[in-house]
């Protein structure tokens, strides 16, 4: 495999031809590639993107696509290879698709375990573009990890200079911070926030970053208001303050008569699930778990899934369990914890 340091693929990028990356405009090939990446059939957009190249569609798409495929099915040694290829492709113009596949190349890395390689493509990035907000962001994420407290909030400071009324970036970085064993230091960003003024926040921002701060009596006054302002969001955070202040059964109705008046959510769904869990109620908490993987396009299947697991195990109902997990891991093979539970349920 070819082990090019980033910035040097980002200068390839900029002085390469576009020798060997030919393209016509019709690009159906690649259209169902991404379809079927989307539908996490990984083999069949491979397919797909081989079906263009031979079609003479855009070659760095094709790579583009590939790589995500090969991210899909965790080769990401095969990932960041057809990344790299794709970055190869340029015709020596910085384009937005440029960034967009360096970002992809950085994840791949990262999901080697090449934190350097990775942190060397949010450099190259940054070089090109000072203020880009989520290469600074990411790039303190792997420092984080790594235990550079120091460089990590380098990094966060610049986010929050460059983007100062993000705060959902701000709760990112505290639970980056927090599940790092850092979180003082990320309820310093939170606190920051609101020293800051909260006149231009939400009662849906000012309840969300109390319940950081573990302030829970504001945060409940603050989500009651942005419950009235409407919003799935300020229903989770207000159902997860009642359940965090031992309430499990107001908290409960609050999820339900926001599905009885909105109609199904899948995020309220699974806190749903998950407070009736903690209730003993399992068949409820299934319930609620199944009937929010029913919602097409749900976009948490990954989560609800797993969930639904647990609640059959809950259920002592380990034949079962055992069989979802079998599909499960068949979709989701990087999950290494699931992995470890899987030879759990075959002993049971």
């Amino acid at each position: 495999m070819r082990r090019k340091i980033c910035m040097a693929v980002l200068i390839a990028a900029i002085i390469a031809g576009a020798a060997g990356c030919g393209f016509q405009d019709k690009n159906e090939n690649l259209s169902a590639g991404m379809e079927a990446i989307a539908a996490l059939e990984y083999d069949n957009a491979l397919a797909s993107f081989e079906a263009a190249r031979q079609a003479g569609e855009e070659e760095r798409l094709v790579l583009r696509g590939e790589g995500l495929a090969y991210m899909g099915k965790t080769m990401y040694t095969e990932a960041a290879e057809a990344f790299e290829a794709a970055l190869a492709c340029s015709d020596g113009r910085i384009k937005n698709i440029d960034y967009d596949i360096n970002y992809y190349l950085a994840t791949a890395y990262y999901k080697l375990g090449e934190m350097g390689k990775a942190i060397d493509v949010y450099n190259a990035i940054i070089a090109l573009k000072p203020e880009e907000k989520d290469a600074y962001y990411l790039r303190g994420v792997i420092y984080t990890q790594q235990g550079n407290l120091n460089s990590a909030k380098e990094n966060f400071d610049k986010v929050t200079v460059l983007d100062s009324s993000n705060y959902d970036r701000m709760i990112d970085i505290y639970s980056i911070l927090a599940s790092e064993g850092y979180k003082d230091t990320g309820q310093e960003y939170l606190q920051k926030a609101m020293d800051a003024g909260t006149k231009g926040m939400t009662n849906y921002e000012k309840g969300r970053i109390c319940y950081y701060l573990e302030d829970y009596e504001n945060a409940r006054t603050y989500l009651e208001k942005a419950r009235d302002e409407g919003g799935f969001e300020s229903v989770l955070f207000l159902g997860k303050t009642y359940e965090t202040l031992g309430d499990n059964n107001y908290a409960i109705s609050v999820y339900k008569t926001y599905l009885d008046s909105a109609g199904a959510n899948p995020q309220v769904l699974n806190q749903l699930g998950l407070c009736r869990m903690q209730t003993g109620d399992y068949e409820g908490a299934l319930n609620a778990f199944q009937s929010a993987m029913n919602i097409e396009d749900n976009g948490m299947m990954q989560v609800l899934k797993m969930n639904e697991i647990v609640a059959y195990e809950k259920l002592k109902d380990y034949k079962k369990a055992s069989v979802l997990m079998e599909s499960y891991l068949k979709t989701y093979p990087d999950d290494e914890e699931a992995k470890r539970e899987y030879i759990f349920l075959k002993t049971r």
